[in-house]
């Protein structure tokens, strides 16, 4: 290629040569450690291999530089590097929208083998990112006492350990009810007290109305005990059913946070979004319905 014989290119090499950090493979490193030796490697590869070339540091150049290469562009794989690099400088409005929907197809994939694996979407992980919409979709239905007692096979330490990491849970999802303005009865945790105080008023209701009339206070407070007893079951008890179908509308948030990008914490997304083997798991969705739909109309 006569064009690596250019002042334009000559200075593309030069500007690329003295980048940090510029990718090298293994066996070359050791000989690209001067900007002369890097100049050096990048001109040779480049009058050899220009769509390997574009593959490594295309993304490096600007328009202005990427016009050098148009000379060569009846080289379809030449050509296809040139329109892709300058979709992403300069993207078109269909560029944009094809991009979108590719980001969100392999965040979709990569959400699959997330449930498919059944860690990142196990109820216990989910809790622990979002202890407070847990909280509001299936926790203050569960029995929170489970949570303190030790596990088979689970030694002391790590007992102790895991009741002070729920503390701090705990703690989480308080602060934000009280950010919400949630009545303080219904502060996770508040649930014994307030039985407790119930179970006071009671037994001091008990003691007034047995001086009163022992027979009539004993039929009064039998039918309050009972009212009592299914006011605290109201709104707290679900069938197994509606459990399982409140534990679903809660991973369905949560996996919805995953696809908007809000679990940056526990993912780079940009390592995501450009992974195009993950375009492979939807090319075998796209057969799959197309068989599926072949043998469904046979």
């Amino acid at each position: 290629m006569d064009a690596t014989s250019s002042v334009s290119m000559e200075s593309i090499m030069e500007r690329l040569s003295h980048l940090e950090n510029l990718y090298f493979p293994r066996a070359q490193q050791p000989s690209a450690l001067l900007p002369s030796q890097r100049k050096s490697i990048l001109r040779d590869l480049c009058s050899r291999n220009v769509p390997v070339f574009l593959e490594r540091y295309g993304s490096l150049l600007t328009l202005e530089e990427l016009k050098e290469f148009d000379t060569l562009s009846d080289d379809y794989e030449i050509n296809w590097h040139l329109n892709h690099l300058r979709s992403l400088i300069n993207p078109t409005s269909e560029d944009l929208k094809s991009r979108s929907a590719k980001v969100k197809n392999r965040r979709r994939a990569f959400m699959d083998k997330l449930m498919f694996d059944g860690k990142f979407f196990s109820e216990e992980s989910m809790r622990d990112r979002e202890p407070y919409l847990h909280h509001e979709f299936v926790g203050k239905f569960q029995d929170q006492s489970g949570r303190q007692m030790s596990r088979p096979g689970e030694r002391w330490s790590e007992t102790l350990l895991r009741r002070a990491e729920e503390a701090e849970l705990v703690e989480k999802i308080r602060r934000e009810q009280q950010r919400l303005g949630v009545d303080e009865r219904e502060w996770v945790g508040n649930e014994r007290q307030e039985e407790e105080e119930e179970e006071e008023e009671e037994e001091e209701e008990e003691e007034e109305e047995e001086e009163d009339d022992d027979e009539d206070g004993k039929q009064v407070n039998d039918d309050k005990g009972s009212l009592v007893n299914e006011r605290s079951m109201e709104g707290t008890s679900l069938s197994a059913e509606e459990m399982q179908d409140r534990m679903e509308q809660f991973t369905h948030v949560m996996q919805q946070k995953f696809l908007a990008g809000e679990d940056d914490e526990h993912f780079n997304y940009s390592s995501i979004d450009d992974d195009v083997t993950l375009d492979d798991h939807w090319m075998r969705e796209a057969t799959y319905d197309a068989e599926e739909k072949y043998f469904a109309d046979v």
